[in-house]
């Protein structure tokens, strides 16, 4: 007998209690999205591979260690998507989206793929929601987004022990006058620096403060900050968020050290944090990038949006929802088994979740009913079939009536 086949390493079924506490994740998070007026939308899941190593650029690591990237039959390079975001930008130029009706509000959910080293709560095969804002230069839209976010966290009872750290980019005046600054600083201590540090120190410095390096952290403890370098509109704009998000009702500290290493990026920049995931402390974070669209061929699109890692998500919860507990309708022999099938399927159409076991005498019925832990047994004998009754059972307090189909049925669905 051959060995059975397991999932590919980084992948993971989602069966039973870890699909439910998924599922109860993304419904939420889509329930909260619509209340903020967030449209769905759901793009390929592979893709040119030109719409990632633009959008995330080609010295970042997901570009350059991570991708799902092959030559497909045609000779054409494609990627399977490692974020949504790029996906989402795209998808507003190649659909004739970024000339009329901006901004679009977008919700999104769907599996990502990277190539990385899995541990607890990331896998090679993850899931995301995505809230982006296409076409908003804003602030006010940068703090409905970050609000969205601490209301999806609240939803899933979650915030506790979560907090929003964010972080200014500035314009790109700011930035050009924060790169010069930080260069100068990283430069005396290239010696010191680990070798990624000094590659990313030539082609994108502001990489070099997300570095994991444990002497790199203390180097980049002392380096200058952007807030330091803001132009006046830049400082204004940043003010704007942080005043709109005490309107909204969001806690927040200002964090430094959140940076993106793209030049699309700007302004705010942010993360929900946690010390309950243990080292990967990130469970939801996003920002500005105006101008990604751009990058995708179409006219400067000023956007923001977040992304949170389903799985991470998942474990924060304290338990996922329980499964609904069945009906079941229990013929006593199979002569009965046509009035049992019409039952069940008259509890369906009232929205009451109803299970029919297959086979056996009515002692085996009755065991699946438990093992399924239906709420209620509806059993069906010779006598119950010829006078249109069910013996109803209550598998919880054990009690039994005889009521007739219709009455168990409203009793069943009220």
């Amino acid at each position: 007998m051959a060995s059975p086949l397991q999932p590919v390493r980084g992948t993971r079924d989602l069966i039973g209690e870890d699909f439910r506490a998924h599922h109860h994740v993304v419904e939420t998070a889509r329930r909260v999205a619509a209340l903020y007026g967030f449209e769905e939308w759901s793009t390929p899941i592979f893709e040119d591979t030109r719409v990632f190593s633009r959008g995330l650029g080609d010295t970042s690591d997901v570009v350059s260690k991570e991708m799902y990237t092959f030559t497909d039959r045609g000779g054409d390079s494609i990627t399977l998507r490692p974020e949504a975001t790029a996906g989402l930008c795209r998808a507003l130029v190649s659909n004739g989206l970024v000339q009329s009706n901006l901004p679009r509000k977008v919700f999104y959910t769907g599996p990502m793929f990277r190539y990385e080293r899995p541990q607890k709560g990331r896998y090679r095969q993850f899931h995301q929601i995505d809230v982006e804002v296409l076409g908003a230069a804003e602030p006010l839209a940068d703090a409905e987004v970050i609000a969205c976010g601490w209301d999806v966290l609240n939803a899933l009872g979650i915030a506790d022990g979560v907090v929003l750290e964010i972080n200014t980019l500035g314009d790109a005046e700011s930035r050009d006058a924060y790169r010069a600054a930080l260069v100068a600083y990283l430069s005396d201590h290239r010696a010191s620096l680990s070798e990624d540090s000094q590659v990313r120190l030539e082609k994108n410095p502001l990489r070099v403060l997300d570095s994991k390096d444990e002497t790199d952290k203390r180097i980049v403890a002392g380096a200058p900050v952007m807030r330091d370098h803001l132009t006046a509109d830049a400082a204004r704009f940043y003010d704007k968020v942080l005043g709109y998000l005490t309107g909204f009702g969001v806690p927040f500290r200002q964090n430094d050290r959140i940076v993106r290493g793209l030049d699309y990026y700007s302004h705010t920049a942010f993360e929900f944090v946690t010390d309950r995931l243990g080292a990967q402390g990130t469970v939801l974070g996003g920002g500005r990038y105006n101008g990604l669209v751009e990058e995708m061929g179409g006219p400067p699109t000023p956007s923001v949006g977040w992304a949170a890692g389903i799985e991470r998500l998942s474990m924060l919860l304290a338990a996922p929802p329980p499964a609904p507990r069945p009906v079941a309708v229990i013929p006593v022999a199979e002569a009965q088994e046509p009035e049992a099938l019409a039952l069940a399927q008259q509890l369906r159409a009232a929205g009451v979740v109803t299970e029919v076991a297959y086979k056996g005498n009515l002692k085996r019925r009755m065991e699946r009913a438990n093992k399924l832990h239906a709420r209620v047994a509806l059993i069906l004998g010779e006598d119950e079939a010829k006078q249109g009754v069910v013996q109803f059972r209550d598998l919880d307090g054990g009690s039994q009536e005889t009521l007739s189909r219709d009455e168990a049925v409203r009793r069943l669905s009220a």
